[in-house]
């Protein structure tokens, strides 16, 4: 879907630049995190203000991934949203199966945020194999 060339479509360019737009910062704040940029926050409202902060690049990323679908022709259409509900669902199976070992075979924790990236990665599988729209 990133993929930049001469067959791309204007609703493909405006969605490499929007996926740009909300995953650089995404980045930079976590990268942040992750140097200990954030370690001295102390008081609820500003760690959910942090909290805030690194979410909502997700959900720009999740527009700008519902909006690829609306601006796009009716194939593209069909096919992207067909990718995009299999790899929720397989997500979620795999998340929920995970978080029934946690509660019932002593499974490490996973924090809730790793479903993002889990469904990306569900869906970066899934897609090479779903070209139809049936």
């Amino acid at each position: 879907m990133l993929a930049i060339g001469k067959f791309q479509t204007s609703a493909h360019k405006r969605y490499v630049i929007r996926t740009m737009a909300f995953m650089i910062p995404y980045v930079l704040v976590n990268t942040g995190a992750i140097f200990g940029a954030f370690d001295d926050i102390r008081t609820p409202v500003a760690a959910w203000a942090l909290a805030l902060v690194v979410s909502a690049p997700v959900v720009g990323q999740i527009w700008a991934t519902l909006a690829l679908m609306a601006e796009s022709d009716e194939f593209v259409r069909a096919l992207v949203a067909k990718q995009f509900i299999i790899a929720s669902g397989v997500a979620m199976a795999l998340f929920s199966v995970w978080g029934f070992g946690e509660s019932y075979a002593h499974a490490p924790h996973l924090p809730g945020w790793l479903i993002y990236p889990l469904f990306w990665a569900v869906f970066g599988v899934v897609s090479p194999f779903i070209r139809s729209t049936r």
